[in-house]
C-alpha cells in the first residue's frame, strides 16, 4: 500500500459509520496525506435557521450538536457519541472536553489506550439561543483509522484525524474531540511524518465562550520503532504488535423502541429516521436492548439526544449469560423534534492469552515466548 507525496486520500462514511481499516500483506508507505478529520460547526445565523448546522464526524467519529433556534428549544443540542459535549462545550475522548462559559456539561473521557475497540471522536455541543437567531453548531468528532502491515510502515507524510471546530458568533458551538490512529507493523520508520488527533477549538462571542474538544488517541505497535514523528504534543501509546481486533468482540444493540423494531444498520440521523413511532405513542417509551459477550450485571446508559435541547440519560442493567444478555428501560422522547437514542456500556475484558497477529491470513508478528 502506497500513498504518494502530493496525494490526499479522504473517505466517505458508510451507513454503519465504521472506522477505516487497511490490512496490508506487504510494506506500507505514506508520503502523502490520509485525512479522516471532522468538519466544523456552522456559524451563528441572524434569523431562524431550520436546517442542521452541526459539524459532521469523520468515519468512525460522531456528529456535533445543532445550534438552537428557539423554536423547539433555547438550548443547544448535545454532541453525539460517548463523549458528546453539552450545549456550548467541547467533546471528550482521551480527556474531558473543554468548557468556558456555557451552561452545558463537557463531554467525558472514554475508550482505552489500546484502541480496542477502535472508535473515533465525539461531537461538540451546539450553542444556545432564543427565537430570532440561530446559534452555532458543534464541531464533529475526528474519525478512526487502523493501518496494519505484515511488513513495515514508513511514514513521511501525514495522517489527520482532527476534531471539527465549534461554529463562531455570539452563541458559539463547542469543538469536537480528536479521532484515533492505530498503526501496527513489525517495524515503523520514517522522518518528518505527522500524526494529528487534536480536538477542534471552541470560539468566543460577546461575553460567551465555548469549550474546545479533547485530544484523541494515538497507538503505535511495532517490534522496531525508529520513526521521527510530529504528534503535536499528544504522547502516543507504544507497544509490541497485538491483535488487530477483539476476538469474540462485544456488541450492544437497541432492538426496539416503543415496540417498533430497529433496523439492522441504523443511521442515527436526525434527517432520515430509523424508527417512526405511531402518533398514539405516549411517554415514557420502552427501549429493548440485547448484548453479546457482555457480562451480566453490566450497567447500560441510554441517552436521548434531541436535535436541540440537550439530552437525558437513563440507566439499566443487563441480565442473562455472557453470550446473550437483555435489558429494557423507560425513556422520554421529545415529541416536537427528532431525537437520536444511543446505548453504551463500560466493562473490563479478561485477557485470554497472547495469540499471534494475522492480517488476511498472513502472520504479522507473534509475541516472544
Amino acid at each position: 500500500m502506497t500513498v504518494p507525496s502530493g496525494v490526499t486520500v479522504r473517505f466517505t462514511r458508510n451507513a454503519a459509520n465504521t472506522a477505516v481499516a487497511f490490512l496490508a500483506t506487504g510494506n506500507v508507505s505514506i508520503a502523502g496525506t490520509i485525512d479522516i478529520s471532522a468538519t466544523s460547526g456552522g456559524n451563528v445565523v441572524g434569523g431562524t435557521f431550520l436546517g442542521s448546522n452541526a459539524g459532521t464526524g469523520g468515519p468512525g467519529g460522531f456528529d456535533g450538536g445543532n445550534g438552537a433556534n428557539g423554536v423547539a428549544s433555547n438550548t443547544g443540542g448535545t454532541g453525539l457519541g460517548p463523549g458528546g459535549g453539552g450545549a456550548g462545550t467541547g467533546a471528550g475522548f482521551a480527556t474531558t472536553g473543554g468548557v468556558v462559559s456555557a451552561t452545558g456539561t463537557p463531554g467525558a473521557p472514554y475508550g482505552n489506550a489500546e484502541l480496542l475497540p477502535l472508535i473515533g471522536g465525539s461531537g461538540g455541543g451546539g450553542g444556545s439561543a432564543g427565537l430570532g437567531s440561530t446559534s452555532a453548531g458543534g464541531g464533529g468528532g475526528g474519525g478512526a483509522i487502523l493501518i496494519a502491515s505484515s511488513g513495515s510502515i514508513t511514514l513521511t507524510g501525514t495522517i489527520n484525524a482532527r476534531g471539527g471546530n465549534g461554529g463562531g458568533g455570539n452563541n458559539p458551538g463547542g469543538g469536537g474531540s480528536g479521532g484515533a490512529i492505530r498503526l501496527v507493523a513489525t517495524s515503523i520508520t520514517g522522518a518528518n511524518g505527522t500524526l494529528d488527533v487534536r480536538g477542534g477549538s471552541g470560539s468566543s462571542g460577546i461575553g460567551v465562550g465555548s469549550g474546545g474538544g479533547a485530544v484523541g488517541r494515538l497507538r503505535l505497535e511495532a517490534y522496531s520503532n525508529t520513526a521521527a514523528v510530529n504528534v503535536n504534543n499528544i504522547p502516543p501509546s507504544l507497544a509490541p504488535p497485538s491483535a488487530v481486533a477483539l476476538a469474540n468482540g462485544p456488541a450492544l444493540t437497541i432492538t426496539s423502541i416503543g415496540g417498533v423494531a430497529t433496523p439492522a444498520a441504523p443511521g442515527a440521523s436526525f434527517t432520515t429516521p430509523d424508527v417512526t413511532l405511531p402518533a398514539s405513542t405516549t411517554n415514557p417509551v420502552t427501549v429493548a436492548l440485547a448484548g453479546v459477550n457482555i457480562p451480566p450485571g453490566t450497567a447500560v446508559l441510554i441517552a436521548v439526544n434531541g436535535q436541540t435541547g440537550g439530552n437525558t440519560v437513563t440507566s439499566t442493567t443487563l441480565s442473562g449469560t455472557l453470550t446473550s444478555t437483555t435489558a429494557t428501560a423507560s425513556i422520554t422522547i421529545p415529541t416536537n423534534r427528532p431525537s437520536v437514542v444511543s446505548a453504551s456500556a463500560t466493562f473490563t475484558l479478561v485477557a485470554t492469552g497472547s495469540a499471534p497477529l494475522y492480517v488476511d491470513g498472513q502472520l504479522v508478528a507473534s509475541r516472544p515466548r
